[in-house]
């Protein structure tokens, strides 16, 4: 089965058209969350708006209304990459929208932990953590930073999961290859600027991951 890929911080029309005709699996959109790739849930409406491939609405802690404006948007899914606890993922899970908790990851630990988000979550992705001495308040993704990926060798892994944090064209096939990662995420890694994407580097990135054969 070959690798699914998400596009992530679509911010123009353009780019969502490419992105869908190159293949991509799902298509992900920063919703009301501190960001050079932020989008209102509207705006995120109208970039979706007949699109045919699985949308991804990334925000992260969102209050109830944010949920709700989320699903009357559009999208299928919301992918959280808050500080939301186990409790709130599996309420946010009973609006009726199919939830990817991200969790930024150094550590084998930090691995094991974040699987227990997979009784309510359907989807854990794993990403690498911001720059030591980043912000506080700096986004959780998005940074093109990389993990060590030998982290998650040997461990347990849920059921569905994905890899995100410093991927791109170049690196995308030996990170498939080593982490046997059944999906693949890039923001940063097929961009010009934040949110503003480069064709060739989508189509070569999605080319390069479906093209690569995990098992072997």
């Amino acid at each position: 089965m070959e690798t699914l890929v998400k596009i992530c911080g679509l911010t123009r029309a353009e780019d969502v058209a490419a992105a869908e005709a190159a293949g991509a699996d799902f298509l992900g959109f920063i919703v009301e969350v501190k960001s050079k790739r932020r989008l209102s849930a509207s705006q995120g409406a109208a970039l979706i708006k007949g699109v045919k491939t699985s949308t991804v609405a990334v925000t992260g802690d969102p209050s109830d209304q944010l949920v709700a404006d989320i699903k009357a948007a559009g999208f299928s899914h919301i992918q959280l990459h808050g500080w939301e606890t186990l409790a709130r993922v599996a309420e946010i899970a009973r609006s009726g929208l199919s939830v990817i908790k991200a969790v930024p990851v150094d550590s084998r630990d930090e691995v094991a932990l974040a699987t227990d988000y997979s009784g309510a979550a359907d989807l854990i992705l794993f990403d690498a953590k911001p720059a030591p001495g980043a912000p506080k308040d700096a986004p959780r993704g998005g940074h093109g930073l990389t993990f060590d990926w030998s982290i998650l060798k040997g461990a347990a892994m849920p059921k569905r999961w994905a890899l995100a944090g410093g991927l791109n064209p170049n690196n995308v096939s030996e990170a498939i290859l080593r982490t046997k990662a059944p999906m693949v995420d890039v923001a940063s890694g097929v961009e010009i600027s934040p949110g503003i994407k480069d064709i060739t580097l989508i189509e070569a990135f999605i080319a390069n991951a479906k093209g690569t054969d995990r098992h072997g």
